[in-house]
């Protein structure tokens, strides 16, 4: 109870969504050794190192989206958690997870199931998927921000915003990125590392 407590310090998270959580986290521990969905580093710390740095980016995303798409997915994070989420404070808003690994996509779907949740899940490359067409597209641990773009530039919707859990060499990236594309950006200290950031980004287009 005391990760619980320490996850939901300052936000509201109903027993209903709490409950779907600790489903998950039994559902992590069950396959992790299996399929190495986290680093076995944090198989204890699942809540703040994984749920609570998810539950950031959908805290900061536009509560009016419709369409939310997770790329590179995994494990599911942000893209599970914010489904998660969604169920009961945003019903309206539907999540994509797009995870490549089978046997990742089977995880999620299990998640999913046993959860309650209704997710999309797509399990091909994400550059073979058909454009999405997503208000939100999020990405943790991917890849880097110019080749993030490139997958933004693809599945965004007009007018969509991009939500980049990024590390301490974020700064560099935005540099190196800004080489190659156009885009407004602002960043959020992560809640979890004070080194990372939650980059918001939109207006993406190509110099």
């Amino acid at each position: 109870m005391t990760a619980e407590r320490h996850l939901i310090e300052g936000r509201d998270v109903s027993r209903e969504t709490m409950t779907r959580l600790a489903r998950y986290e039994d559902l992590l521990r069950k396959w992790n050794p299996a399929i190495n969905l986290i680093a076995r580093s944090t198989v204890d710390s699942i809540w703040d190192r994984h749920f609570r740095d998810s539950i950031q980016v959908f805290d900061v995303a536009p509560e009016s989206a419709k369409s939310w798409a997770d790329l590179g997915s995994g494990g599911g994070f942000p893209g599970m958690i914010a489904a998660i989420l969604a169920a009961e404070e945003r019903p309206h808003q539907h999540v994509t997870l797009v995870e490549s690994d089978q046997r990742k996509a089977a995880f999620l779907a299990t998640v999913a199931r046993e959860t309650g949740v209704d997710v999309t899940i797509i399990s091909e490359r994400i550059e073979d998927v058909e454009p999405l067409g997503a208000d939100i597209l999020s990405a943790r641990a991917l890849a880097p921000l110019s080749h993030l773009l490139e997958y933004a530039e693809r599945h965004l919707a007009p007018g969509g915003i991009a939500l980049f859990l990024k590390g301490a060499a974020w700064r560099e990236e935005v540099q190196q990125a800004l080489e190659s594309w156009r885009f407004s950006y602002e960043n959020r200290v992560s809640v979890t590392d004070p080194a990372a950031t939650v980059l918001t980004i939109g207006g993406i287009s190509r110099v």
